[in-house]
């Protein structure tokens, strides 16, 4: 899997983690039921953002562009995402991605005009097969540009003239590579082929970057890229599509520091990653309460089986869970199984020696069904030291020694065990 990672040149905001959140869970659910997964996630870490910012502050691009790295892989990991198997930068692969434009030229479906090189969109008839555009259909807009240097407006840059900021020499003059080459070519390098299972990322990518790169692939080896494309809804504030450009958003950092990267990422799974996720204060105050109905269920399970160890599996009961992420990672019905364990198991913990061996099934269940979806509860089984605590309130409970066990329960409870 190759997923388009952020564009290092701020701190990104809770839309740019869907994504992460996404393609994670389908990552976990391919590892559990068996398969081995390469997965890369990449850095746009040459652009002309990180440029601008680098040259207002005094700093170079490499500076800007490590320091959101560091940012950004902070709350990749506090909401819980597995590291990908590569994590490549554009600017380590320019030297691969100045032979794939010569090759592109070879072919003829390139062309250099003053220091520049654009790609013939013309010389794919299957251009738009990704987002069923036809090429009469595309028109110049916002995200196409006008450009003289062009034998058509739909051609596309892949090598850009520059003298401010980083840059790099090839045969076309001193320049940096365009954003649509740089995918193909960290592909092409790290899976040894443009043709992956599964090429993923956000919906606004889907057009023209994500066609962009297919038509590459096309020209350069006669393949389409990826088996399968999977693209994530929006995240709206305010009913509107959060973005730096507009001001509309709510940093990834802010708001794992207020409510924490569990939630963030429960608030995200609760919603089909086609459809688009409006955030709310209703919608936080929901999350936030099946947060702590999670973790109410797992403190108990670990202060049962602190007391009464016994481990057994039954994968029957993750039928159903599994069947819901095979169905295009529907997450919201995956969630419903495991609440739907959740209730069974709060049923059974008022009287857990009733049927233990049920009770352990369920609870194997319950952590396999929190790993495939990487919610941590930050919950651990008890150490020795703390096993041996509780049972001594329950010895002191069971014997009706009130002033010891409520001294006990307060000690507990301190720790977190209550």
């Amino acid at each position: 899997m190759y997923v388009c990672g952020p564009t290092v040149y701020d701190y990104v905001h809770v839309g740019n983690m869907r994504p992460v959140v996404v393609f994670d869970t389908l990552r976990r659910f391919f590892e559990h039921v068996g398969y081995k997964v390469t997965y890369v996630s990449n850095y746009t870490d040459v652009d002309d953002r990180i440029i601008e910012k680098a040259v207002n502050t005094n700093k170079s691009e490499k500076e800007i562009s490590e320091f959101y790295i560091k940012a950004f892989e902070e709350s990749a990991t506090k909401i819980n995402a597995l590291k990908p198997s590569f994590t490549p930068k554009a600017t380590e692969h320019v030297a691969s991605m100045i032979e794939f434009i010569k090759v592109l030229i070879n072919k003829d479906a390139a062309y250099a005009n003053d220091g520049e090189v654009f790609f013939r969109v013309g010389k794919v008839p299957t251009y738009g097969e990704l987002s069923n555009v036809t090429q009469d259909e595309l028109q110049i807009g916002a995200r196409i540009d006008a450009n003289p240097k062009k034998e058509h407006p739909h051609d596309f840059l892949l090598w850009k003239k520059t003298d401010v900021g980083i840059r790099w020499d090839s045969p076309w003059g001193e320049g940096r590579p365009g954003w649509h080459t740089e995918c193909v070519v960290m592909i092409n390098d790290i899976f040894g082929e443009p043709l992956i299972d599964i090429h993923g990322g956000g919906f606004d990518l889907k057009f023209p970057h994500h066609e962009n790169e297919i038509a590459q692939a096309r020209a350069y080896a006669d393949k389409g890229l990826a088996n399968y494309w999977l693209h994530n809804g929006f995240i709206n504030l305010n009913n509107q599509k959060m973005a730096k450009s507009t001001g509309n958003i709510v940093t990834a950092r802010d708001f794992i520091e207020q409510y924490g990267g569990t939630l963030l990422r429960l608030l995200l799974l609760s919603t089909h990653y086609r459809s688009p996720v409006n955030l709310s204060a209703d919608i936080i105050e929901n999350t936030n309460n099946e947060v702590e109905r999670l973790k109410r269920t797992k403190q108990a399970l670990v202060r049962h089986f602190a007391l009464y160890p016994l481990v057994l599996k039954d994968d029957s009961l993750l039928t159903k869970f599994n069947e819901e992420l095979a169905d295009d990672l529907n997450t919201p019905n995956a969630l419903s199984e495991l609440y739907a364990l959740v209730k069974d198991i709060n049923i059974l913990l008022r009287a857990p020696l009733k049927e233990p061996q049920k009770l352990a099934k369920l609870a194997d269940a319950f952590d396999e069904m929190l790993n495939i979806l990487g919610l941590d509860l930050g919950i651990k089984k008890l150490d020795k030291k703390d096993a041996e605590l509780l049972k001594e309130y329950e010895n002191a409970r069971k014997n009706k020694d009130f002033a010891r066990s409520d001294a006990l329960r307060e000690v507990l409870q301190k720790k977190g065990i209550f």
